[in-house]
Parts: C-alpha cells; structure tokens; sequence
C-alpha cells in the first residue's frame, strides 16, 4: 500500500524515502505495534464500529503475524514505517476491502505514541530487574565484609576508617535510588494516548477505557493534542538511565583506583581484565574503564532528545521520529553496562590486609581522638581540634607512628596550646587510635559500625523481597 498515492502525484525519490524511513528502529515496536492494533480493532467490534466478521479477519491475520515474527513483513522504499508493513501483511492476507477498516479511528501518530509507550515499560522492567540483582549481589557481599576495615576518603585523600561494607552498600543505596525513578517514571510511561488519533480524537464512537484495559495501561492521556506529541516521558527515562550510568561510572572509577598497585585494595577478576601488547606484568581493569566510558553515551543521548523537543510545536511532527532511536540506543547502553559493571563489582577479591593497613595508616583515627576529648574532658570541639592537628603535624615532624601517641605527649601540645592538660588513659587513647574500634563505635544509623550496616542489609533485604513481589519474581 502507498499513502502517497492518493493525494500525491508523484513518488518519494529513493533517498528522501530512505531518509525519512524509521523501519531500523520500528523493529523495537515490532510486537507493541501488533498489540496495538490488535487492542484498537477488538475495540472497534465491541463498540460495533465494524462487523464482527472483519475484525475477526483481521485479528487473526495479527494473530498470524505474531507467530511469524518480525521476518515475515516484505519491506521496499514506499513502506515509511512498521505501521504500514504490517497494515501491508493484513491487507496481503485478508485483502484491502477488510484490511482497510483496521485504520477506522487510528492514527499513525497515536498509534507510534502507543507502540513507544508499550515498548518501553518492558524495558524499564527489564533494566529494574537487573538492578535489583545488582543490589541483592552487594548485599551478600556486604554481608561478608562488615568487619573488612578500610580508610574512607574525601577529596581522594585518607578521611577516616570504615567498612568494606559500608563502602559497598553506599552503591546499593544509590542504585535503590536509581531504581526508585525509574519506578516512578512508569508511571508517566504507562498512560494511553491510543484514541487521540491524528490531533482530535475521532468522531467515531471509540471506547480509551477498553483500550487502556486492554493494552494494560494505567490511565488514559485526556487531551489528544498532548497524546500524540509528549515525549517528555522519553526524556524523563534517558535522565533516569543517565543518573543510573552516573552511579556505575563511580563505581568504576573507585574500582580503577582500588586496584591499582598504590591503593591496592582489590583485584579485579581476570575475566574483566587484560594486559598490555609490550609490558607482561601488566592487569589493566579495562571492563571498567570502558563502562566509564561508555556510561557518557546516555548523556549525550539526553542533550540530543531534549534539543529535538524545545521547538517543536504541538501536536505532531515528524522531528518526533528522531527521538525515539536515542531512546533504544540509551536502553541499550544503560542496560548493557549495568549487567557487565554488576559482574564486574560482584567478581572482585578484597584484600584485607591492605585494607587494614591503609585503615591505621596516615592519622585516618585522630578524629576519634578528638571525639574523646571532648567527651571525657568537656573542652569544645574546636579546642581539641586544635591540639589534635598540632599532634598530627609534631608526628611528621618527629617522625612518630600515631601508635606512639601517648598521654603525656598529648598534655605536652595541650600545655603548648595554653590549654589545661587532659590527662586521658593510655587505653583510652589506644581505643580511640584502633581502627576497628574505631569504626564499631559509630553505632548511629547510616554509620559503618557491623550492627549498622547489618541493619543497612536487612533493610535493603526487606525493600529487595517487596519490590521481586511486585514485579511477580521470587527471590
């Protein structure tokens, strides 16, 4: 069938109709366009705007289609789009006297506005679910991990220690997060626009609750000139995949860091790895640093989708069809590096040891100690703040360990100081300075003590088992 053929004289020349075709990306819609139609034409027999012996006809020509799949529709440079090669199949099987009632109260424009929508709540379900997997995986991890001490950092240098754990389940939160937009962002997704047709709906007695309920959506959109031309939902999406490959670019630069020789906090498993083509004792994390890479692709896809929509004018123009492949191509790459990332993280060796040692290297603890002047003794914070950075500058000046901090050296600086002398235990101080006592007693929630981060895990456990029960998947 050629729409052209009606109103116009003259054919679309070969590279205009290959220019303006979108069959590459309608394959996505492939399926939701089946659906689609399949859900208008039971409609159109249920409210008896056609016989009951051609919508029977063309449903299972649909029907046929579908169980054929994507190959069996025969394309050439008059066919535009998915649409047509399918309206193309049904009429090559049923004939153009039946096959032409299934466009009755259709538009293009309402019917690829439904297609995208139906398309991409499966795909957010999808790339929700391989979130979810992630995050079950970083809470086993945590879970193994919650007494694995290590230097924590802020603005890349030595802050003060914390758990392997509580460092892991930082990435969980964050993916919580991601999954949580994503969640509600389906419902902006999940609205039906089938029914809006070119820009004014129809006059034709046609049923949007059917539809809606038919094609699984959770309401329909109530104004046909906003039906056919939003697209903010699509943007809306990309954001979201953006924000999520914002979170697994972090994740990977902290995994470059760690498993390099100066940090040395992990090994990357050599199935994401390589060498180098001249130097043999080479392991370069290259999984990683590609995944941060490729992380940015979504970015640009966001900046291009929403420069395509500033200027358009409602209702619909063809600059829409232009969006809808940075959308699949943001899918794609989204949902792609999240699976290799999670494999990735997932696969890792922590070495404890090193751990440890950064953990009760480089005055990491002396936070605490300050802590513990001001507890013990009733000094303001910023007074034992004061005595605690002279000790830190006197170790490195005299070459001290922090381990040889006792109380008569702290007395000394605070007599220096023109402050009273603190007179603290030496136990005291030595469980202030001790990494691992140092991180236990930070039992405040959100804190990196093993009862908070076990709590962290049960309650992400809890959000884990509601939300697998949700989507109808045991976990």
């Amino acid at each position: 069938m050629n729409l052209r053929s009606g109103r116009l004289d003259k054919k679309m020349t070969k590279g205009a109709a290959e220019y303006t075709s979108s069959l590459e990306a309608d394959k996505k819609i492939f399926e939701s366009d089946i659906k689609c139609n399949f859900a208008h034409v039971l409609m159109l027999k249920n409210e008896k705007i056609i016989d009951d012996e051609v919508a029977d006809k063309i449903l299972e020509a649909l029907t046929k289609l579908k169980d054929e799949g994507f190959d069996a529709l025969t394309f050439d440079h008059s066919v535009e789009d998915i649409h047509m090669a399918i309206e193309n199949y049904v009429t090559d099987m049923v004939g153009i006297g039946i096959a032409g009632f299934m466009h009755t109260a259709k538009s293009r424009n309402d019917q690829v506005a439904t297609d995208i929508r139906l398309t991409l709540r499966g795909k957010i379900i999808e790339i929700q679910l391989n979130i979810l997997e992630f995050i079950e995986g970083i809470v086993k991890l945590a879970e193994e991990h919650k007494e694995t001490v290590t230097i924590g950092y802020t603005h890349l240098q030595h802050a003060q220690p914390i758990t392997i754990a509580h460092n892991f389940m930082a990435y969980a939160q964050a993916l919580k997060r991601d999954y949580q937009r994503l969640a509600d962002t389906y419902k902006r997704v999940n609205q039906n626009p089938l029914g809006s047709a070119a820009m004014t709906t129809t006059s034709f007695p046609i049923n949007r609750e059917l539809t809606t309920k038919l094609l699984g959506f959770d309401s329909y959109l109530e104004n046909s000139m906003d039906g056919v031309s939003a697209r903010d939902f699509i943007a809306e999406t990309v954001f979201d995949l953006a924000t999520l490959c914002t979170s697994l670019s972090k994740m990977c630069e902290e995994m470059v860091l760690w498993s390099t020789y100066e940090f040395g906090i992990i090994e990357m498993a050599d199935e994401f790895s390589s060498t180098s083509s001249i130097m043999p004792q080479k392991k370069n994390p290259d999984v990683a640093e590609v995944a941060r890479a490729k992380s940015t692709v979504v970015n640009g896809e966001l900046i291009t989708i929403m420069t395509i929509l500033k200027a358009i004018p409602y209702t619909y123009n063809r600059d829409l069809q232009e969006i809808t492949p940075h959308l699949w191509n943001s899918i794609k790459v989204a949902n792609d590096t999240l699976k290799i990332v999670s494999d990735m993280v997932l696969s890792v060796t922590i070495n404890k040891e090193r751990c440890l040692e950064l953990a009760g290297a480089n005055f990491g603890t002396v936070t605490d100690l300050a802590d513990v002047m001001v507890r013990e003794r009733n000094i303001p914070f910023r007074t034992a703040h004061k005595i605690v950075g002279r000790l830190v500058n006197l170790c490195i000046e005299m070459d001290l360990e922090i381990g040889d901090v006792d109380s008569g050296f702290i007395d000394g600086i605070a007599n220096d100081l023109g402050f009273d002398k603190l007179k603290l235990s030496n136990d005291l101080i030595k469980k202030a300075l001790d990494p691992l006592e140092n991180v236990k007693m930070r039992q405040v929630p959100g804190g990196p003590s093993p009862e908070m981060v076990q709590l962290a895990c049960n309650n992400m456990k809890n959000f884990l088992k509601e939300e697998y029960a949700k989507k109808g998947v045991e976990n």
